[in-house]
């Protein structure tokens, strides 16, 4: 019974520095709890009016006098919601108008049009009042721009070209 008892304190002894060794490589003693601090901050951020363009050329290929139809496109990307207008110049054309705008080939012209809708009746221009319209959601939206060539011009062979400028005014 002396046996039994010697040993259960010599193993109580042990137990109790091996916790106590525990506790000290640990970095503290019984009891001991960490610290700590906390504090909030705001985010914040302004969503605003944004578009870009781009477009495709426009190609109506060989004239013969007969009415020549083609189309491109215009993209408009712009932020949700951002109402937003798309203007076309008359083009580098000399006397160019937006309802007759000229393709040149040295001195020589050829008049063609742009228009809005493919029933070629609403001419596209560069102000407000004769643009297309449209609002933003955020992802690429398409355009087409209707061109007809007029029957029947007598510009020389050559090969005519312009230049347009598309403006997205937002």
């Amino acid at each position: 019974m002396i046996d039994t008892m010697l040993f259960l304190k010599n193993s109580r002894k042990k137990m109790a520095a091996l916790v106590a060794s525990v506790v000290i490589l640990l970095g503290g003693s019984q009891g001991a709890t960490a610290s700590s601090a906390t504090t909030t901050f705001q985010v914040t951020a302004s969503v605003v009016s944004s578009c870009t363009i781009s477009a495709t050329n426009l190609a109506f290929g060989g004239y013969t006098l007969a009415q020549l139809d083609a189309q491109s496109s215009l993209t408009v990307t712009c932020t949700n919601g951002a109402a937003y207008k798309v203007a076309l110049s008359a083009g580098n054309g000399s006397g160019a108008t937006v309802a007759a705008r000229k393709m040149s080939s040295g001195s020589n012209t050829l008049t063609y049009s742009l228009y809005q809708d493919s029933a070629r009746s609403t001419v596209w221009g560069a102000t407000a009042a004769d643009s297309a319209s449209g609002t933003g959601n955020g992802a690429a939206q398409t355009i087409v721009v209707y061109g007809r060539i007029p029957a029947n011009q007598s510009s020389p062979i050559g090969s005519y070209t312009d230049t347009i400028t598309a403006t997205v005014n937002f």
